[in-house]
């Protein structure tokens, strides 16, 4: 079982940043395929950003995120970040941290294992 705990969240004016983080239990880390979804009110959950298993090679964006956000891990640390910048009032939303067994990458709600509790991010125009 794998735990997964996020921080970092909070209330930022429009163009400002936040690094979220999620920190997760257990010795498999480095083989999960870590990423990043948020559900704003009304919505969907929606994808934000992934990062593979291992090395972290690979990485993919939302087109509505990509240029704005990175996505990064510490196999170390048992962490995987998001660094926002540029923020917009849209990315107003509760992020949730994901990580998935058997993919390489996780881009699909349905291929998660586990989810974290989710953390607020509110830009104010």
């Amino acid at each position: 079982q794998v735990q997964l705990v996020e921080s970092g969240g909070g209330l930022v004016q429009a163009g400002g940043s936040l690094r979220l983080s999620c920190a997760a239990s257990g010795r498999t880390f480095s083989s999960l395929a870590m990423g990043w979804f948020r559900q704003a009110p009304g919505k969907e959950r929606e994808f934000v950003a992934t990062i593979s298993r291992s090395g972290g090679i690979t990485t993919y964006y939302a087109n509505s995120v990509k240029g704005r956000f990175t996505i990064s891990r510490d196999n170390a640390k048992n962490t995987v970040y998001l660094q926002m910048d540029s923020l917009k009032p849209e990315d107003t939303a509760v992020y949730y941290c994901a990580a998935a067994r058997g993919p390489i990458v996780v881009v699909a709600t349905t291929a998660v294992d586990y989810w974290g509790q989710g953390t607020q991010v509110t830009v104010s125009s």
